[in-house]
């Protein structure tokens, strides 16, 4: 049944899952569920005794990178800097943590020669000091073992991948706090009252090694978390949704103090997974993914096919679907070049009309090249392609009732 972002926020709440791993094409609403996700937490309690009202979701998402922007220093372009929007989260894990973990956190992920440097300001209120720090801006220097270079502008990927670092130590700094049950004890009371953490797509600069490293890393903080805290996690990478999953469905144990080991983390009860998709009404469905089974990406885009072909609504992006699907199945089976895989011609040849259909609908150089209504010769070639790969290359056969609703994502 379709949903409002609002009623999936309640869902996955209701659900009380430790852990909650969610696929979703870019573009269909990942970044508002988390959005609509904390608004819906915080209202479920507005205010405290006090009348405060207490922390319950620390999120990444693509919020977060907008409190970091650049000064490029364009009089003198000696001295760009990465400024940093006011914000609690990060002067606290610079004031309370320091910023040794964030650094070799961001070294791990991006380069090991690349060092930030966080610029300490006083706090001032009116013309006083507070006592407090704020750290407003961030410098960056290669250190390549002989000479140290000057302020740098890095990259957007390195950027993304330094902020990710940023809040993935927060993220790490809370679980080691919560982890102590009593409150009296913890060396912050600052998340007493936190209930989830929301992680939003923070792989979009990572190459494979460094994402599946992160994966695990990410599945590993989570499920070791000793405290009533509760993740939801949501990504657009396969690979990295793969990844998670196969993590986090293995269970993990705890030593004890007699030398046996004990099941801390039990999946079967405390992990779901899912697909969100948009649906053509504006809403959206939160689809249970079993959790004994991994999620194959090439397979979920011949099903988006076979329904866009079973319902006739057959749009431009379902050709870049088929070539990603020629593309895996090229690399899988041995191919250097995928249009090996397309039907023959009678000399032998790679069948040219579904090539250009191929080339021309995926990979346009030109915008007057980007058709919006496609012939119906291209859709019945389409449909006769599916049926080609699915005979010739043995992918199993989905009964009608194993296919979801059809469905337009967006454009």
């Amino acid at each position: 049944m379709s949903k409002t972002l609002t009623e999936i926020a309640k869902q996955l709440d209701a659900a009380n899952k430790k852990i909650q791993l969610i696929y979703a094409f870019n573009g269909m609403g990942k970044t508002r569920l988390s959005r609509a996700f904390k608004q819906f937490i915080a209202s479920k309690n507005d205010g405290d005794e006090d009348g405060e009202t207490p922390r319950k979701t620390l999120y990444y998402n693509a919020f977060t990178e907008d409190l970091f922007y650049w000064d490029n220093d364009l009089d003198h372009d000696v001295e760009p800097k990465l400024k940093i929007q006011p914000n609690s989260f990060t002067d606290w894990i610079l004031r309370e943590r320091g910023d040794t973990d964030i650094v070799k956190n961001f070294q791990r992920y991006a380069n090991n020669k690349l060092t930030p440097l966080f610029q300490e300001k006083d706090v001032v209120k009116g013309s006083k000091k507070t006592g407090e720090k704020t750290y407003p801006e961030v410098t960056f220097s290669l250190d390549t073992g002989t000479e140290r270079s000057g302020n740098l502008k890095i990259s957007k990927g390195e950027e993304s991948n330094f902020i990710w670092s940023i809040f993935y130590t927060l993220f790490q700094e809370v679980v080691s706090i919560l982890d102590e049950p009593d409150p009296n004890k913890r060396d912050s009371n600052d998340f007493d009252r936190l209930e989830y953490v929301f992680i939003d797509d923070p792989v979009s600069s990572l190459d494979e090694n460094h994402l599946i490293e992160l994966a695990v890393d990410l599945a590993g903080l989570v499920k070791l978390s000793k405290s009533d805290l509760k993740f939801v996690i949501t990504t657009h990478s396969p690979l990295f949704y793969n990844v998670l999953s196969n993590e986090l469905s293995n269970k993990a144990y705890e030593k004890q103090s007699d030398g046996t080991y004990k099941p801390k983390y039990k999946p079967d009860k405390e992990f779901k997974k899912y697909r969100l998709e948009k649906k053509s009404d504006g809403l959206f469905q939160l689809i249970d993914q079993p959790t004994d089974s991994p999620f194959s990406y090439h397979l979920f885009l011949l099903s988006e096919l076979q329904i866009a072909i079973k319902s006739g609504q057959i749009r431009k992006y379902h050709f870049s679907f088929i070539r990603n699907i020629l593309e895996k199945m090229a690399t899988f089976l041995g191919y250097n070049y995928w249009p090996a895989l397309l039907p023959k011609t009678g000399d032998g040849k790679p069948d040219p009309f579904a090539n250009r259909i191929l080339n021309l609908s995926s990979h346009s150089a030109h915008a007057g090249e980007e058709i919006t209504d496609i012939e119906d010769t291209d859709k019945e070639r389409l449909d006769d392609l599916v049926k080609y790969l699915i005979e010739t290359y043995g992918f199993r056969q989905q009964a009608e009732n194993e296919l979801p609703h059809p469905k337009i994502p967006p454009a």
